[in-house]
């Protein structure tokens, strides 16, 4: 089933016009959710991160909005009738239709669609960088638009390359994140990521890890610029987002990782995970 502005509809029965926004212009953002058991986590994360993607590309936000509308519009659009416990779940807004580059309207539309999803953390998992297009620094890269050429195009790159993911750069050639995931480094006691002016999405698992990690003695966060060369000589890489949540890294090129901390991570986020659906 789809949610469309509010009505269940089948797959089948959706209707784009020619004149849709998000088709002709990118003139859309959308959050990737993860609900489980019921539940959608880390959802005022997502709600808030949404609420200013909105506020930024100027769109009117209707009133109804509220953080409970939105949820319970996201879990009506699910069928929990089976014994599925997980399933990801795409929340899309895009501008009414209508207008060239100026657009007639910054009233919305939305579109809610779910699947059942079912993810396990690879023990063997290979990357290398994407150096064909950059992935500009600046502060649209940080917003989830639905213009995700640079990562359709790294996604490919990666296919055709038997990895399993791979690196984008910017224009600085920093590091800025993996294909479909924020990404971080460890380096003895300090963990490094890339920062937001790097061009990075605002991850909300990235959000929750740097939490977490704020409140670890053991470990120093950095929010900071990072090289492919200081990419290779980390102890640890693991990759982060809502569906996977902590993927540990196991080779670059030639490198082989550890994934001691990536993993005891992954254990603590289990717990964030299960206060956050309380």
């Amino acid at each position: 089933m789809l949610n469309s502005n509010g009505q269940l509809i089948n797959s089948d029965e959706l209707q784009i016009s020619s004149q849709n926004r998000g088709f002709k212009y990118g003139d859309a953002i959308f959050e990737t959710l993860n609900v489980q058991n019921g539940k959608v986590v880390f959802w005022e994360d997502h709600y808030f991160r949404l609420m200013a993607s909105m506020r930024m590309l100027r769109m009117e936000i209707p009133m109804e909005f509220t953080l409970e509308f939105l949820e319970k519009e996201i879990l009506k659009t699910i069928d929990f009738g089976g014994n599925q416990q997980q399933y990801r779940a795409r929340l899309s807004v895009f501008r009414k239709d209508g207008g060239l580059y100026t657009p007639k309207t910054n009233e919305i539309d939305y579109l809610i669609e779910a699947s059942e999803c079912s993810y396990s953390v690879k023990s063997s998992y290979r990357i290398d960088l994407f150096k064909d297009f950059y992935n500009y620094s600046g502060l649209l890269s940080t917003v989830k638009t639905t213009n995700r050429m640079v990562n359709t195009l790294a996604s490919i790159f990666m296919d055709e390359n038997e990895l399993d993911n791979c690196i984008l750069l910017n224009e600085k050639k920093g590091v800025v994140e993996a294909a479909n995931a924020n990404i971080f480094i460890v380096k003895g006691s300090v963990i490094k990521t890339p920062a937001i002016t790097e061009g990075c999405i605002k991850g909300v698992m990235r959000k929750n890890i740097i939490e977490i990690l704020e409140k670890n003695p053991d470990f120093t966060i950095e929010e900071t610029s990072i090289s492919p060369f200081e990419m290779q000589k980390a102890d640890e890489v693991f990759l982060t987002n809502s569906i996977i949540g902590i993927q540990p890294v196991t080779n670059y090129r030639k490198r082989e990782f550890k994934t001691e901390v990536g993993n005891k991570l992954a254990a603590n986020l289990k717990i964030a995970k299960l206060l956050a659906k309380v």
